[in-house]
């Protein structure tokens, strides 16, 4: 990041932030999971960081808020180092659904009757299962761990508050879990693997941490400071591949034409996003479109790129 890119971004961000954010008023914020319903609609914040620990924040970046379905980038990075990827992608598939995240019309309709890729919420539950540990407890505590070393952020936690209104209420998800278990993609008990999916989802961050975890993955899984490898660079490109083709829901073609980086987005309003071998983005904004996707975050990630051009095609 050169100095007169950070003093054009300085100038610019501002504004963007705020003509981003009247479009908040357009979406909802999540209320499916009740805990969610709470967030504040008109809030929006970025945070932005370099190789060199440069950082540029704007907006409400101090706003807490859970990783939701942001945490399945990294539980499948996990799971293919605790299994590799013959075990990984004989669970869950590799293509776009082109449905609704928590859909599972195609668990029934498409043999062999796995999930379509480890983003969707029946690929993320099926790749729960396969994070190594004896129980819930060890497995959850490998995942938040992992979290809380590639964030540099050791005061990582759940927000226990939104695990349990997501495991009271999550009936869709469930059925799902016990329809994975029927067709023998799911081993032992449902219960356990649905108390580790639900804890990662619940992981409470702010948009610096994501920014951290996403600055990892520009690198191809190096810590630009200390050039330590954290993640083997062949499941980095494989978590990067799954963001641009199925990082945003099934709004993920849309997005690459507009914005053309790798991103993850969460219901609770977070988008982690980044500019390969340079920057790590962290991004929050509650309200959130038809897709399930922070409405003002697409919009200032959009503004970004284009100004910037930071697209990768």
């Amino acid at each position: 990041m050169t100095l007169s890119e950070i003093e054009r971004i300085q100038a610019l961000l501002p504004q963007w932030v705020e003509s981003s954010r009247e479009q908040c008023s357009i979406g909802k914020v999540a209320s499916y999971i009740p805990e969610l319903s709470k967030s504040p609609i008109g809030a929006l914040g970025i945070h932005l960081i370099d190789s060199n620990g440069l950082s540029i924040s704007e907006g409400d970046t101090d706003l807490s808020f859970t990783m939701q379905s942001i945490s399945k980038v990294f539980t499948l990075i996990l799971a293919l180092m605790d299994n590799g990827e013959d075990v990984v992608f004989d669970k869950v598939g590799m293509e776009p659904t082109g449905d609704n995240f928590n859909s599972m019309l195609k668990l029934e309709l498409v043999q062999p009757g796995i999930p379509f890729n480890p983003l969707i919420n029946a690929g993320a539950i099926a790749i729960s299962s396969l994070i190594a540990g004896k129980d819930p407890a060890e497995k959850s505590a490998r995942v938040l761990d992992f979290l809380r070393l590639l964030s540099n952020n050791s005061s990582l936690d759940y927000d226990m508050d939104v695990y349990r209104s997501e495991a009271d209420t999550a009936n869709l998800n469930r059925s799902m879990a016990y329809f994975l278990k029927d067709n023998g993609v799911l081993q032992g008990s449902v219960e356990d693997v649905l108390e580790v999916y639900f804890r990662h989802c619940s992981i409470s961050v702010t948009c610096a941490d994501l920014a951290q975890m996403a600055l990892v993955l520009a690198h191809n899984g190096k810590n630009p400071t200390t050039g330590e490898q954290l993640i083997p660079r062949r499941f980095v490109q494989i978590a990067k591949t799954f963001m641009i083709t199925c990082g945003m829901y099934n709004a993920s073609g849309e997005f690459a034409i507009h914005v053309g980086l790798p991103a993850k987005s969460g219901v609770s309003g977070g988008i982690l996003s980044l500019v390969p071998g340079r920057y790590g983005i962290g991004l929050v904004g509650p309200s959130l479109n038809r897709k399930g996707n922070s409405i003002a975050g697409v919009a200032l990630l959009e503004s970004l790129s284009r100004e910037f051009e930071w697209s990768l095609f």
